[in-house]
C-alpha cells in the first residue's frame, strides 16, 4: 500500500517502493488535529476598492493615500479644516462652510460672550487682493447685520464704495473736502461733555482723563506725521505736557468750569503761538522768550496741518448732523488729494471715537475703517492712534461697543509702518491681534506666506488661500480666534450690485 504523500512515477516505481527494496520505509505524515470552528463573521469581506456590484460604488483602481501618525494636539494644525467644530447659528448668515456644508454665521458680540468660542473682542480684519471680494463680504455682513439692530459708521469711504448701499437705504453720504461746507471737529467733546455741571469730581476727572487723553492720542499722530526732511517731527513729554495744559485752559478745565467749552485744531495752534502769561507759567518756562523757543517745532507743525492738508475740513466746528438713528452714516473721503487722506482718516478715527464713547447697550454699530494702511504709514504715533481706536469694542466704562472692522489689501500694508524691528511695526503686527476675527481673501504665495508666519495658519490655510480662494470671489479662510474655516460668501443678487467695484471699469468700456 502506497503511503499517503507518496507519488508514483509515469514508467516505474515510486519512492516508497525504491526505497523498500534497500529496506527503508518512507516517514508517514500525521493527520493534522481537528480545527476548532470559526465564529461567523460578523462583517463580509469587502475588497479595498469597494463590492463590485451595480451601483455599488467599485473603482478598477484603489486611490492613493498618505499615511500620516500624529497625537489629537497635532492634527488640528495639519488638518485644520476637519476637525474644527461648529459655530453657533446665530448673527448674519454669510455662506457656506465648505468643509461641513452647513450654513456659516458670524455674530462677533455674540461670540465674545460665549465660552465654546475662543474669542474675546469682536473687531474684524479682512485681507485680500483687489477683486477677491472684500468688498462683497463687508457690505454684506453691515447690512445682514442689520436685521439684528446694528447700524453702520464708514469713517472715511475714500472712494466711494458705500455711495450705493446708503442710496439704498435713504441715507446721503457727508462729502468732505477742500471747499465743501461739511466741517468735522476732531477735538469735539462729545457725549461726555454733556451735563458736566451735574458731575461729581470723580466722575469729572474720570471723564476729562478720557477726553484729553483722546485729544492728546489725535495731536501726537498729527504732529508725529510732519516730516522734518528724512525725519519725522518728535513729540515728547514736554510737547504733551504743553499741550495738555493748552487744551485745559481753552476749554475751561483748568478754572474748574461748570461746563466745557469746544475748542479747535487752529485755535490750540492760536494758544500756542501766541502763549497767555499763565500758560508759560503753568508749563514751568522763565521766560516767553524760551517758551516760544522749545515748541516752534510743535508749533510749525500744527501750522503747517491748519493752513494744509486739514485747511477746510478739520479747522473748525462741527457742521454736519449725524443721524445716529438712521441704519448707515458714511463720511466720504474720494474728494482729497492722496497726500491728506491718511491725515483725514486720523481725524475722523478721534472724532468717531468721541461720538461713540458713551451709548447705550441698544446702540450697536458696525465702525468700518476702509483703506486703513493710509493712516498707518504715516508713523509710529498714527500707528498707536489706529491702536487705540481698535481697543473700543468694549466700549467706555462697561457699556456700549462696537464692531471694528477694518479692511486692508495684505498684512505687509500694516508693517510699512515703520522699519524692519521698529516700535511702528511692532506695534502693527501686535496690533493683528487685537482683532480676533480675520478674514482672508485669496492672495498670492508671498504674502500668504506673510500671513502664515504672522497668524500661524498652517500648509492647508496656505494652500485654500493661494488656490481655492482665487478661484471665485467671495471665497475666504475665516480664523475665528484659533479656528479656521473655509468659508463661501454668497451674495443675493441685490447685494452683489450694491458691492461691484467694477462699475467704473465697465462703464468704461
Amino acid at each position: 500500500m502506497r503511503s499517503p504523500g507518496t507519488r508514483r512515477s509515469a514508467g516505474g516505481r515510486d519512492v516508497a517502493r525504491l526505497l523498500a527494496d534497500f529496506g527503508h520505509d518512507t516517514p508517514t505524515i500525521g493527520q493534522p488535529a481537528g480545527k476548532a470552528a470559526r465564529e461567523p463573521r460578523v462583517f463580509r469581506p469587502t475588497s479595498p476598492r469597494g463590492p463590485r456590484a451595480r451601483d455599488r460604488g467599485w473603482a478598477p483602481a484603489r486611490a492613493p493615500v498618505a499615511t500620516w501618525r500624529m497625537t489629537s494636539d497635532q492634527a488640528p494644525a495639519f488638518w485644520p479644516f476637519i476637525p474644527t467644530p461648529a459655530l453657533p447659528p446665530t448673527g448674519a448668515q454669510m455662506g457656506i462652510d465648505v468643509a461641513s456644508g452647513a450654513a456659516f454665521h458670524c455674530d462677533p458680540l455674540g461670540w465674545v460672550v460665549r465660552a465654546d468660542v475662543p474669542v474675546s473682542n469682536p473687531n474684524i480684519m479682512c485681507f485680500g487682493k483687489p477683486g477677491m471680494g472684500k468688498s462683497g463680504t463687508t457690505k454684506a455682513f453691515i447690512l445682514r447685520m442689520m436685521d439684528f439692530g446694528y447700524r453702520a459708521l464708514i469713517l472715511g469711504d475714500t472712494k466711494d464704495e458705500y455711495e450705493g448701499v446708503c442710496a439704498f437705504l435713504g441715507v446721503e453720504p457727508i462729502a468732505l473736502g477742500a471747499g465743501l461746507g461739511a466741517r468735522v471737529n476732531p477735538l469735539a467733546l462729545g457725549p461726555l461733555g454733556h451735563g458736566w455741571a451735574r458731575l461729581d469730581r470723580v466722575e469729572a476727572q474720570r471723564r476729562a482723563q478720557s477726553v484729553f487723553g483722546r485729544w492728546l492720542t489725535l495731536i501726537r499722530a498729527l504732529v508725529g506725521s510732519q516730516q522734518m526732511g528724512e525725519d519725522l517731527v518728535p513729540f515728547g513729554p514736554t510737547d504733551e505736557a504743553v499741550v495738555r495744559t493748552a487744551l485745559a485752559d481753552l476749554t475751561g478745565y483748568t478754572t474748574a468750569a461748570t461746563s466745557l467749552a469746544e475748542t479747535t485744531l487752529p485755535g490750540l495752534w492760536h494758544a500756542l503761538d501766541n502763549p497767555a502769561p499763565e500758560l508759560v507759567t503753568a508749563t514751568r518756562y522763565e521766560t516767553r522768550r524760551q517758551f516760544m523757543d522749545s515748541t516752534r517745532l510743535l508749533r510749525d507743525a500744527l501750522g503747517q496741518l491748519v493752513n494744509g492738508a486739514l485747511a477746510g475740513m478739520f479747522d473748525a466746528h462741527t457742521t454736519v448732523h449725524i443721524d445716529w438713528l438712521a441704519p448707515i452714516q458714511s463720511l466720504s473721503l474720494s474728494r482729497l488729494p492722496a497726500e491728506a487722506v491718511g491725515i483725514a482718516l486720523t481725524c475722523l478715527g478721534s472724532w468717531g471715537a468721541g461720538q461713540r464713547e458713551v451709548v447705550s447697550r441698544a446702540d450697536q454699530r458696525v465702525v468700518v475703517r476702509d483703506e486703513a494702511w493710509r493712516q498707518l504709514r504715516l508713523g509710529p504715533e498714527a500707528v498707536k492712534a489706529f491702536d487705540a481706536d481698535m481697543r473700543l469694542s468694549r466700549g467706555y466704562a462697561g457699556t456700549g461697543g462696537d464692531i471694528q472692522y477694518a479692511v486692508a489689501h495684505k498684512p505687509s500694508d500694516l508693517l510699512s509702518a515703520g522699519d524692519e524691528g521698529s516700535v511702528a511695526q511692532t506695534i502693527a503686527r501686535d496690533m493683528l491681534h487685537l482683532a480676533d476675527i480675520k478674514i482672508l481673501h485669496g492672495q498670492g504665495p508671498k504674502v500668504a506666506a506673510e500671513l502664515d508666519e504672522i497668524l500661524g495658519l498652517g500648509p492647508l490655510a496656505v494652500d485654500a488661500i493661494t488656490g481655492w480662494a482665487r478661484q471665485e470671489p467671495g471665497r475666504a479662510v475665516w480664523q475665528v480666534g484659533d479656528r479656521l474655516y473655509k468659508v463661501q460668501t454668497v451674495l443675493h443678487p441685490l447685494e452683489a450690485a450694491l458691492a461691484n467695484t467694477n462699475l467704473g471699469i465697465e462703464s468704461a468700456r
